[in-house]
């Protein structure tokens, strides 16, 4: 016997699930006010303000604010009046939106998140069934990405260390996430006869440094006029020719 809602039975139920998974974006959408309206959804249970019209705008604001002070003074040494002062808003607002410098963390770690599932890891077309096209993907939409959000993977990098276990755990998963879709790339290249026999792991984990400097030591690069284009190009052929069949 079957158990039944409004005339549909269980399996019928099942049948008519349609799941709707999110289009993937560019990395140009990634402006500050997307993701904050993401932060909006994500955390709108501890912000105070409900509208989103006011809570976005100023959420932007705040989290902007301690990007850029971090980046300069640490953000351990970052006050509540640093993040007043650099955004326009009063003391009181700013724990309107975040209740803790633990929760802003947070909120700089899942845009990071966020960016990482709805940009790098969504495979383009043809990429899904050839391993080659997926990795040069992976490569070139893993900088585009760190390009538009430096100051966010870079906070990400150097101050989450520093912090809790559960945010700590944030940063590796993200980390682990996109090592792990190198790696799988690179499996699938072994196993096609593109790539020489190897441990896809270790690859992926010495392709991550290649990617993480683009951010990390983004002076370096824009002292010597090399784009993110001509670095995509760069690493993509260092890859390929490291992991090539001989």
């Amino acid at each position: 016997m079957s158990i039944t809602l409004n005339g549909l039975n269980q399996r019928e139920m099942r049948l008519n699930l349609v799941v709707v998974t999110p289009p993937p974006l560019r990395a140009i959408d990634l402006t500050p006010a997307l993701l904050c309206e993401e932060l909006f959804g994500l955390y709108g249970a501890t912000i105070r303000i409900q509208k989103p019209h006011v809570a976005i705008p100023n959420l932007e604001k705040i989290i902007l604010a301690a990007l850029e002070i971090g980046s300069r003074k640490g953000f351990h040494s970052t006050t509540t009046r640093d993040l007043a002062e650099a955004s326009g808003l009063s003391i009181g607002a700013i724990y309107s939106y975040v209740e803790s410098k633990e929760t802003l963390l947070r909120m700089i770690l899942a845009a990071v998140g966020f960016a990482v599932e709805r940009v790098i890891a969504p495979p383009e077309a043809g990429e899904a069934s050839d391993p080659a096209a997926r990795l040069r993907g992976l490569i070139r939409r893993h900088i585009q990405v760190t390009d538009v959000m430096q100051r966010w993977f870079y906070f990400a990098f150097l101050e989450v260390k520093a912090f809790d276990k559960s945010a700590r755990d944030m940063a590796l998963q993200s980390e682990l996430r996109t090592e792990g879709l190198i790696a799988d790339a690179i499996r699938d290249g072994i196993a096609a006869g593109l790539y020489a026999p190897g441990d896809p792991q270790v690859w992926a984990g010495l392709v991550k440094p290649l990617l993480q400097d683009w951010y990390i030591k983004r002076w370096k690069y824009r002292r010597r006029g090399i784009t993110s284009a001509a670095y995509v190009d760069t690493v993509t052929r260092f890859v390929e020719k490291a992991i090539a069949r001989g």
